[in-house]
C-alpha cells in the first residue's frame, strides 16, 4: 500500500490518494482535478473509488468530478443531505479498492456526520484518513456547522479522536486540515517527527486532557471564520463541483474604470511593493500568493463583481484556479499596461524606520486577535483585516501606520484604508524586528 499526500497550499490542506499497486482510492479532492489526475499517471493506477471525509466548510469539493469522470465510486455519509447520487456508507462498513480495505469510521465533531477512513492491506501498518478529525497535534474546529452545536461537537470530536487514537500505534495518519486552513483548531499543526496515531498519544491536546478541560480549551481558542466558509457547504450539497468554473472575461481600462465607480471589488495581484509604488485608485490590494483567494474570498461580500488586475499573465491562471476553488468563477480580468494611471500611491516602512519616526500616527494592528493579545505595540489599535473594510471609516483621525506579522495582510489593509482616503504607512517588515530592535510591546486583551 502507497499513500501520496498531495498539498493543497492555497486551500491550506491536503489530498490523498492511496492504492495497491493497481486501483487507488482518492480522499477529499479540490475542485482542480489537475494534480490528482497527474498523480494517479505517474503512479499507474486507476481511481477506482473517491471519498470525502465530510461536507466541506472551506472549499468547493472536487470529489463527485473526479468519480464521474472515472466511473468510481463516490463515498460519503449516508447521513448527509445532497441533491445527487452518491454510495451512502457508514460507520463499520467495509468497502474493498482493490485489494485494500478500507473501513469507514464514525468520527462526528468537526461536522455531524464526519468519517474517517482507514485503509490496510494484508500486514502492513494502516492508514488512516482523518479529514477534520484527529490532526497533527490538534482537531478540527466545531463551530463552523452551527454556532448552537459548538459545545456538543467538541464533546463529540473528543470522543472521536479517542476512538481514532485507540487504534493500532503504527497507524500512520493522514489529515485533511491542519496545514494553514482555518478548519483546524488554534493549536499549530506538526508535521515534523513520528505521524502515526501513537505518536498523537503524547503530543495532541484531545488524547492527553478530560473531555471538560479539552472542550473549554478548544472553544475558547476558536477564531474567526472566513466570510466565505458558509457557501462552501451549500454549493457541495449541491455537487458544484462536478462542473467546470465559468470562464473569466478579459475587459478593457475603460471597463475597468466603469467598476471601480460602481463601486465592483477591483483586485490588483501584483506584489505589495510594486502596488504601495503606484496603482489605479479605488483599487484594493491582495497580492498573488497561496493566501490569495482565503482573503479575496474573505473581503469580498459573495456575488459581488470581481475584476483582477495583474501586469504579469502568468498570474492570471492560478489566480482565477485559486478562486475556482471556493467556487468563485466568471470573473473580469484586466493586464494592465502603459496607457493604465498608476498614480495613486503610499509609503511603505520597516520597524526601523518606525523607531526612528516622531511624527504623531496611529498605529493598526491588523492581525488576528490572539496574535495582538500575546503581544502588541502600546497604544495600538488593533482591526483584524477582515474588519478593515467595514470598520476603517471610524479608525481616528491622523497618519495610519498599518502592520501585521510578515507585511502580507497590513498591505491588504493599507489598500482598503488608502481606497477609503487614509493617508496610510504600510509597515511591511517581520514581527520579529521589533524585539530585535527593543520597540516596547505589551500582552492585553484586544477591544
Amino acid at each position: 500500500m502507497k499513500v501520496v499526500t498531495l498539498e493543497v497550499p492555497e486551500l491550506g490542506n491536503r489530498c490523498h490518494l492511496v492504492h495497491d499497486g493497481t486501483s487507488a482510492l482518492v480522499v477529499d479532492p479540490p475542485r482542480d482535478l489537475a494534480a490528482v489526475e497527474r498523480a494517479a499517471e505517474a503512479e499507474s493506477v486507476e481511481i477506482a473509488a473517491v471519498a470525502d471525509t465530510h461536507v466541506h466548510n472551506d472549499y468547493v469539493s472536487g470529489a463527485l468530478g473526479l468519480a464521474r469522470r472515472h466511473g468510481a465510486d463516490y463515498l460519503l455519509s449516508a447521513d448527509e443531505r445532497v441533491d445527487f447520487e452518491r454510495v451512502g456508507v457508514r460507520d463499520g462498513d467495509v468497502v474493498p479498492v482493490g485489494e485494500l480495505q478500507v473501513r469507514v469510521v464514525a468520527t462526528p465533531g468537526h461536522t455531524r456526520h464526519h468519517q474517517s477512513f482507514l485503509a490496510t492491506h494484508h500486514d502492513a501498518p494502516g492508514a488512516l484518513f482523518s479529514g477534520g478529525s484527529l490532526l497533527h497535534g490538534t482537531v478540527g474546529r466545531t463551530d463552523l456547522v452551527d454556532a448552537r452545536l459548538t459545545h456538543e461537537l467538541a464533546r463529540a470530536q473528543w470522543a472521536s479522536t479517542r476512538l481514532l487514537g485507540g487504534l493500532d500505534p503504527t497507524t500512520r495518519l493522514h489529515p485533511t486540515h491542519g496545514f494553514g486552513s482555518f478548519c483546524a483548531g488554534s493549536t499549530p499543526c506538526s508535521t515534523d517527527g513520528d505521524l502515526t496515531v501513537g505518536a498523537q498519544r503524547e503530543v495532541n491536546p484531545a488524547l492527553l486532557l478530560d473531555r471538560d478541560e479539552f472542550v473549554s480549551r478548544l472553544v475558547a481558542g476558536l477564531g474567526p471564520i472566513p466570510s466565505y466558509y458558509r457557501h462552501m457547504a451549500p454549493l457541495n450539497r449541491a455537487g458544484a463541483g462536478r462542473a467546470l468554473p465559468r470562464s473569466a472575461r478579459a475587459v478593457t481600462s475603460e471597463d475597468v474604470t466603469d467598476a471601480i465607480l460602481r463601486g465592483s471589488w477591483v483586485v490588483d495581484l501584483r506584489d505589495r511593493t510594486s502596488y504601495a509604488s503606484g496603482h489605479l485608485s479605488g483599487t484594493v490590494n491582495v497580492e498573488y500568493g497561496t493566501q490569495f483567494a482565503t482573503y479575496v474570498g474573505w473581503l469580498v461580500p459573495w456575488q459581488d463583481d470581481i475584476v483582477l488586475l495583474t501586469d504579469s499573465p502568468t498570474d492570471l491562471e492560478p489566480a482565477l484556479r485559486d478562486l475556482a476553488a471556493i467556487g468563485i468563477d466568471g470573473v473580469d480580468t484586466h493586464l494592465l499596461d502603459a496607457g493604465d494611471p498608476l498614480t495613486a500611491s503610499y509609503r511603505r516602512a520597516a520597524w526601523a524606520d518606525f523607531r526612528a519616526a516622531s511624527e504623531p500616527r496611529v498605529v493598526v494592528d491588523v492581525r488576528q486577535r490572539d496574535e495582538y493579545e500575546a503581544g502588541h505595540l502600546p497604544g495600538a489599535l488593533h482591526l483584524p483585516v477582515q474588519d478593515v473594510e467595514t470598520r476603517g471609516a471610524t479608525l481616528p483621525a491622523g497618519e495610519l501606520w498599518v502592520h501585521c506579522r510578515s507585511g502580507y495582510r497590513a498591505g491588504i489593509a493599507a489598500s482598503l484604508l488608502h481606497r477609503l482616503g487614509r493617508s496610510v504607512v504600510h509597515v511591511d517588515d517581520d514581527w520579529a524586528r521589533v524585539a530585535e530592535l527593543a520597540i516596547p510591546t505589551t500582552p492585553g486583551l484586544a477591544a
